[in-house]
């Protein structure tokens, strides 16, 4: 199998996971769509854009958007007032 084939079937799951997880009403289902939105991005960005053959680029778009995505999931859990 071929690595599109392979990242869009990641995709697949990935989605269905959301899916599962949409339903939940709680902080932490939140925090997992967060990290699940993280490794759609990483899916992405390696599967369909090619960034997983160019050295350093992959990490270098992942870790902004996982700091962004962390820092939301940190809000996300903090305790109102």
């Amino acid at each position: 199998m071929d690595r599109l084939t392979q990242s869009w079937l990641h995709l697949l799951a990935l989605t269905t996971a959301t899916t599962v997880l949409a339903g939940i009403d709680s902080r932490l289902a939140a925090v997992g769509l967060l990290a699940l939105a993280w490794l759609k991005a990483r899916t992405i960005l390696g599967g369909f854009l090619h960034l997983r053959a160019a050295p350093g680029w992959l990490g270098a778009a992942s870790l902004p958007l996982a700091l962004w995505l962390a820092a939301i999931a940190a809000l996300c859990l903090m305790r109102p007032g």
